[in-house]
C-alpha cells in the first residue's frame, strides 16, 4: 500500500510561500484561493501579506502575490 503524503500544516505553508524565490527576490507568486482557503484560511493569508508590506490580487481563482512593498496599478 502506498504511503499518503503527510498533510502541510499552516505554518509551515506560508513559510514555503515566502521563502520562494520569486519572493525573496521581490517577485510574484501565485497560489489558488481554494488552496488558501482550505490550508490557511483566507484572514490569516491576508495578515500573513499585510504583515510583510505586500499587495495581493485576487483573480480566476488565482491570488497573485506582489512580494515588494511597490505599488500595484491595473493599467487596462
Amino acid at each position: 500500500m502506498k504511503d499518503l503524503p503527510v498533510p502541510i500544516t499552516p505554518d509551515r505553508w506560508v513559510a514555503h510561500l515566502f521563502s520562494a524565490r520569486s519572493a525573496a527576490e521581490g517577485g510574484i507568486v501565485r497560489r489558488k484561493v481554494q488552496d488558501v482557503d482550505r490550508i490557511l484560511g483566507r484572514d490569516r493569508f491576508l495578515h500573513e501579506v499585510r504583515r510583510r508590506g505586500f499587495r495581493v490580487v485576487e483573480n480566476a481563482g488565482q491570488f497573485i502575490i506582489f512580494c515588494n512593498r511597490e505599488p500595484v496599478r491595473i493599467v487596462l
